[in-house]
């Protein structure tokens, strides 16, 4: 216990009290637009699971990283595991607007893929660190792929366009991290854009393609598809320099805004808090990301950077689509702003994310 003591006066506080505020910040909206709901079950469930998201980055981070990299199957079973949670839901998982992405479990939802986005994470750095010097060869992508390919295609089916397309992007990401050479690069990317021409016509969903179409012309039908997005756009201009007070935002209160608590809480928070409340938020989102790239610079060997680099990417990636998506400047594809939105197990998969930083920090 001593030796834990010691271990937490020692670790990089300035990330834990910045994903810390972050998460604040997003337990305030949580309550904000609780009252609007008459509701107040997703802010003590996100409360709950901030507590125990605090303590599993703390325990995790007490652990050498090295005994992620240095054990060659542990990985391996963590991937697997993760692959037959995403092949269960489709038995065991009920269906909800369409997409069977949840396990339920009474009042709580179980999300495998965020799971599944740390494993990815970490296996890859350590598949890549030992590979890199060979990442011309057209085998090691064709397996890092098969890595890959198997979640996102269970991912897909569900269907999650949006997580499904993080997953593929970060893929790429990392393989050109590692240092595979410009013609792969330009295959993959020919590949990719045929595979969304053959999905656009056999594989989308409908509400998938107007979910695409309202972010091109949210004008076509403004009360059908466009609506979440017209109306976060209203939410944010409402709040202008200062927001119109805690509890007081009247797209937020009055049910105007869609999922003022998941999609939509960057619009919640500016309508309320204002640009003022965003500038803020945004500088604890900009010294979260500089803190975990001084610590990927840092690092003595390419495991811990090439992890470092792309949990930074995989944080960037929901921030970007996250905040885009509030803006109208990228279709809805349903990814949570990191560390602030609802969901128990997206903040706790970040939270672990973070633990692994920490370690690194720690023990290199």
């Amino acid at each position: 216990m001593r030796a834990f003591f010691t271990h937490l006066r020692n670790i990089d506080r300035g990330i834990v009290t910045t994903a810390g505020l972050l998460s604040i910040f997003g337990l305030s909206s949580l309550y904000s637009s609780s009252i609007g709901l008459e509701n107040f079950g997703n802010f003590q469930k996100q409360a709950i699971f901030l507590i125990i998201g605090i303590f599993l980055m703390l325990g995790i981070s007490y652990v050498d990283w090295r005994l992620l990299r240095n054990d060659p199957y542990f990985l391996f079973i963590l991937w697997i595991i993760g692959v037959f949670a995403l092949a269960g839901l489709f038995v065991l998982a009920p269906e909800i607007r369409g997409v069977k992405g949840w396990y339920k479990i009474g009042g709580i939802s179980i999300d495998p893929i965020e799971y599944m986005k740390i494993v990815l994470l970490v296996l890859m750095a350590k598949y890549f660190s030992l590979r890199h010097i060979e990442m011309y060869r057209i085998r090691h992508i064709l397996l890092s792929g098969v890595y890959f390919g198997i979640p996102i295609l269970l991912i897909f089916l569900q269907p999650n366009l949006g997580s499904a397309a993080l997953l593929s992007i970060l893929w790429v990401v990392l393989l050109v991290i590692s240092g595979i050479k410009p013609r792969h690069f330009l295959v993959l990317l020919i590949m990719g854009g045929l595979l969304f021409s053959f999905g656009w016509g056999v594989l989308l969903q409908d509400y998938q393609k107007d979910r695409i179409i309202s972010f091109l012309e949210p004008e076509l039908d403004p009360l059908g598809i466009g609506w979440s997005q017209v109306q976060s756009r209203i939410a944010i201009g409402n709040g202008g320099v200062f927001g119109q007070g805690f509890g007081q935002g009247t797209q937020t209160q009055y049910g105007f805004l869609s999922e003022p608590q998941t999609d939509f809480i960057f619009a919640a928070i500016a309508e309320e808090f204002g640009l003022l409340g965003v500038i803020l938020l945004l500088v604890l989102f900009l010294t979260l990301l500089y803190k975990m790239f001084k610590i990927g610079l840092n690092a003595t060997s390419n495991f811990p950077r090439l992890f470092v680099a792309g949990f930074t990417i995989l944080f960037i990636l929901q921030l970007f689509v996250n905040v885009g998506m509030n803006l109208g400047l990228l279709p809805i594809i349903g990814l949570p702003l990191p560390l602030v939105s609802y969901g128990g197990s997206s903040l706790l998969a970040l939270y672990a994310g973070l633990g692994v930083l920490l370690s690194i920090k720690v023990h290199s």
